[in-house]
């Protein structure tokens, strides 16, 4: 996950003033005693984000052996990050909540009810409750470079033959086609999601059935809980138009499988380290973002 991208996102209002910003890391004391190389990689990451403004609060990771005798590591910031996002509450008007885990709902309540506005961004394994208790959810998957696609790293996200993420927003089952909304770029304005609109931060792709998973069930379509992967081509027809191609779907909030991209072990490995992250707390007219890094 790219902190400076999590930081513009945070901070997308144009008149937010970000104030702090954050990031609980979980780090092995006793490999950072023993392990140079670990040692400095850690710190040099660590260093980075600092660099873009962020304050890391280190969580230490406690080991422990499971039922079938297995080593376990567990770094638990949820207690630590409800506190100091309580605390400072009283100055907030709103906060970003950087997880979906559903322990989280009595403080998005709590925060509701202090008259801040919650927002919720995550990734996988989401508490349905959590969004739908937020004032506003966001797909961390459909944030433009918020954390890295399976396409070209050196295409941009939205530019021809880059390889982004949207949700289908429409679907003709008769005709076998649809269209699939994406975000261009952030804005202040994400609520404008009519894509006829000129001030919409928003595109729409037409897909063709060909181009979605097999496995997929288009009786589900359309759906903002599917989040589908795709290479986005200029349209043959349409002047300006959009095509959507090689379709996958990279997750879904709906709780069901169907037409799920299977990766690699190492893969799945990759594309975790890549979406989870340390947390964010900021303020801005003010506004605060907090992460989850379980």
């Amino acid at each position: 996950m790219r902190y400076d991208i999590l930081r513009r996102f945070a901070g997308r209002e144009g008149e937010a003033r970000l104030l702090r910003l954050n990031t609980y890391m979980a780090v092995d004391d006793e490999r950072m005693k023993r392990d140079r190389e670990y040692r400095e990689r850690i710190r040099g990451y660590q260093q980075a984000v600092r660099d873009l403004g962020w304050k890391i609060i280190e969580k230490p990771v406690r080991w422990f052996v499971d039922e079938e005798g297995n080593s376990m590591s567990k770094a638990n910031a949820d207690l630590d990050l409800a506190v100091d996002v309580m605390l400072q509450s009283e100055r907030l008007d709103q906060v970003l909540l950087v997880t979906g885990d559903g322990d989280f709902l009595q403080v998005v309540r709590a925060l509701q009810n202090k008259g801040c506005r919650v927002e919720v961004l995550a990734f996988r394994n989401v508490s349905r409750e959590l969004q739908h208790e937020a004032d506003a959810f966001y797909s961390g998957y459909l944030v433009p470079g918020l954390i890295p696609s399976r396409g070209d790293a050196r295409v941009p996200w939205g530019e021809l033959g880059s390889r982004i993420r949207g949700i289908c927003i429409r679907w003709e089952a008769d005709r076998g086609f649809g269209f699939i909304r994406f975000l261009t770029a952030i804005s202040a304005r994400l609520w404008v999601t009519d894509t006829r609109q000129e001030d919409s931060p928003y595109e729409s792709a037409f897909v063709h059935i060909s181009d979605l998973p097999r496995e997929l069930d288009t009786d589900d379509l359309p759906s903002r809980d599917i989040i589908l992967e795709f290479d986005l081509e200029s349209s043959e027809t349409e002047k300006g138009g959009f095509i959507a191609r090689r379709c996958t779907v990279v997750n879904r909030y709906d709780g069901r499988t169907g037409g799920l991209a299977k990766l690699p072990d190492r893969a799945v490995a990759m594309e975790r380290e890549e979406e989870e992250g340390p947390s964010s707390k900021g303020e801005a007219k003010e506004i605060a973002a907090v992460a989850d890094p379980s």
